[in-house]
């Protein structure tokens, strides 16, 4: 028997299936390891000792390590199939120390998507632990826990802040400096000029073009529109018209990014939701043929096809499309960083359509599926030919324009049924057209719109933050820590999101700034393509951040807590907003010598409209733990009276005692008790 260890779960499950006996395959549900938090500063980092991390095994790991440990010596072979990533073979790495596994000649399978095939050629050509990505995701995870630990436990001390880091607080100031060109954006009123013309009894809308020769846009004041207006013949003659045939290209195959970015667009799913339905897509679905990876792995930077991929994807465009649609991969475009081991997003075969695989999957997950199968095969078809045409109509020194489209040859843009073109009639020079409305319109400027999850993610991946298994990771973070709220994917930052963005920025400037994150970045590949030393990375941040730090931590202002303008009832001294750990509290700013905290004023509980069967008082809506709604005695806890809130039994009475039997709850579950409790301990169990 041979042990495969994996990350996920679901994972293992899908790879079980295609290697059957003679294989076990177990998860390791992630890091097995991580930096302990001794040591000096907590960093569970040898500073001294040139960097040297100490690891300990995970406290909610302990039990999975001890299950491997013991399954592997009953096991022939230990082979590693984590994630191809850094993190994956970082997690590799500590699965081999675990398990006192060779590091040299220890098995490592890779692939980047669970079919049989791939996992077949995995077994058949395995690699090694590739230590440079080791080493890379290292000097990662020190380099963060320096940051993350100083910086977060300053900012607690400070400003209240739960937390800072190298990529989460970059992203934080984009969205606090955005937001700050929102609040500082000036309106200014604008005027347009419209009109229209009929034909066949449909109604057109002109562009205005050109005044006086002068490309304009908008007016700025009512005046000038106002002129204008009373100038006009109220007639336009056709002047010109343009066409041009276009070709438009087809779009690249998804990458982590651009599939976050096009699932918001399209369907609104935030990065975590298009995230978890990818992963499910990738790690395997139970179809009529056992469960089956339909997408490639699908943290990536890639935007490459594999040729065999490729080969099959011209064989299904012509034979379903025509040989005219299929074009071939074109010339793919750098991104900033990108790892080429990898591929795009795309299906793991063509025959599993989105049509037949639509019956296994969620609503969701059907959908991400058809637009990642989709995007990945319009990605190889040919270009889609349009007919760009604009007209141009003139009154006196005006001249209108009417623009449209119509397409020749769809190309790529087949699948894109619910599109229709911009059509416009055919037109001749000379024609004259009476203007059946012509008005103005009051506008103002709007601020721009604030970032959405797809457009935070795009930013990351154009200024080099991040890497495309921290996209997503890093938005939910910001959520968590109260920095930013997400509503319907559209992010804003908090009051507290800005206080901590505004202090790292003033007194960290050097490191909370897009270019120095991209530049780690970079050195983290370097170190990862054998180009540089991971210590000597490690040690050119550290040493210029300490003595930065050092400097700083004295500097870096106290923010006092808010005030709420009311004064102590017990010592005078002015009440303010704290944070506690259940959320905000208001106290006493004289705290320690004053313990005085306010409590929060309950709303009465609303009445029922009945009175208790029990004593008589009225009944009236209660809330438990849970946030559940019931009616019990407005006299609790003198009368113990309870009611389901859509119960309508008989009423039932104590065989002991005649009291009114009511419905309670026990750790084993429902039962009926006596009212008359504690004087009568009467009960019975619920049968189900």
């Amino acid at each position: 028997m041979k042990l495969v260890i994996v990350e996920s779960p679901t994972k293992s499950k899908t790879i079980a299936h295609y290697l059957g006996d003679g294989y076990q395959v177990e998860a390791s549900k992630g890091h097995v390891k991580d930096l302990a938090i001794s040591g000096k500063g907590g960093l569970g980092i040898d500073i001294e000792n040139n960097f040297e991390p100490r690891y300990i095994i995970s406290k909610d790991k302990i039990t999975l390590v001890a299950n491997l440990r013991k399954i592997a010596k009953n096991c022939e072979e230990v082979i590693l199939a984590t994630d191809p990533d850094r993190e994956g073979e970082a997690i590799a790495f500590s699965l081999a120390k675990v398990l006192d596994l060779p590091i040299e000649t220890t098995k490592r399978l890779e692939f980047h998507e669970i079919t049989k095939d791939s996992i077949t050629k995995a077994i058949k050509e395995p690699k090694t632990i590739n230590m440079n990505l080791v080493r890379s995701q290292e000097a990662r995870r020190i380099i963060d826990r320096i940051i993350g630990f100083k910086l977060s436990t300053l900012l607690n001390s400070k400003i209240n802040s739960k937390s800072a880091g190298r990529v989460q607080s970059v992203a934080l100031k984009l969205i606090v400096d955005h937001e700050k060109e929102i609040l500082n954006f000036k309106s200014e009123k604008f005027y347009d000029l419209l009109a229209s013309i009929i034909l066949n009894d449909k109604e057109y809308n002109l562009d205005l073009y050109k005044v006086d020769d002068k490309k304009i846009e908008h007016f700025k004041s009512e005046e000038e529109v106002d002129n204008l207006l009373n100038n006009l013949a109220k007639k336009v003659s056709v002047y010109q018209i343009d066409e041009k045939e276009k070709f438009v290209k087809a779009s690249e195959p998804f990458r982590t990014s651009t599939l976050q970015q096009s699932a918001f667009s399209k369907y609104g799913f935030t990065t975590k939701k298009t995230t978890f339905l990818a992963q499910e897509l990738y790690e395997g679905i139970e179809t009529d043929d056992g469960l089956v990876g339909l997408i490639t792995y699908i943290r990536t930077d890639s935007t490459k096809l594999s040729d065999t991929f490729i080969n099959s994807a011209k064989e299904y465009i012509t034979s379903t499309f025509g040989s005219e649609y299929y074009k071939g991969e074109s010339t793919l475009k750098n991104v900033k960083n990108a790892q080429d081991a990898h591929e795009a997003i795309r299906p793991t075969s063509l025959t599993r359509t989105p049509n037949e695989m639509k019956k296994f999957l969620s609503n969701d997950a059907y959908k991400l599926y058809k637009l990642i199968f989709e995007r990945t095969l319009s990605s190889l078809m040919s270009d889609k030919k349009v007919l760009s045409t604009t007209v141009y109509f003139k009154d006196s020194n005006v001249l209108f324009k009417l623009s449209g489209n119509k397409t020749l040859f769809a190309g790529y843009d087949v699948f894109k049924n619910d599109e229709a073109d911009l059509n416009i009639p055919s037109f001749k020079e000379g024609e004259v057209f009476d203007l059946a409305s012509l008005s103005k319109k009051e506008d103002q400027t709007k601020p721009p719109a604030r970032y959405s999850e797809g457009k935070i993610v795009k930013l990351m991946e154009e200024k080099g933050i991040g890497r495309p298994s921290t996209y997503s990771s890093t938005i939910q973070t910001l959520i968590q820590r109260k920095y930013i709220t997400s509503s319907k994917g559209i992010l804003i930052p908090t009051e507290q999101g800005i206080l901590t963005s505004n202090v790292l920025s003033k007194y960290f400037p050097d490191l909370i700034n897009t270019e120095y994150t991209a530049e780690m970045e970079d050195n983290l590949d370097k170190i990862q393509n054998g180009d540089e030393d991971e210590k000597k990375v490690i040690s050119d941040f550290y040493y210029p951040f300490i003595e930065h730090y050092d400097k700083v931590k004295d500097e870096m202002y106290k923010e006092p807590p808010k005030t709420t303008g009311e004064k102590c009832p017990l010592c005078g001294s002015d009440l303010v907003i704290r944070n506690g750990k259940y959320g905000q509290f208001v106290a006493c700013s004289n705290y320690p010598s004053c313990h005085y905290v306010k409590k929060e004023e309950k709303e009465p509980p609303k009445e029922v409209g009945r009175n208790c069967p029990n004593c008589g008082a009225p009944l009236v809506y209660r809330k438990n733990k849970k946030g559940d709604t019931f009616i019990g005695c407005s006299r609790f806890p003198s009368c113990r009276y309870i009611e389901g809130n859509n119960e309508k039994e008989e009423p039932r009475y104590c065989p002991k005692c005649g009291q009114l039997l009511v419905k309670r709850r026990s750790k084993t579950g429902y039962f009926y008790g006596c009212s008359g409790y504690p004087n009568c301990n009467y009960m019975e169990p619920i049968k189900k």
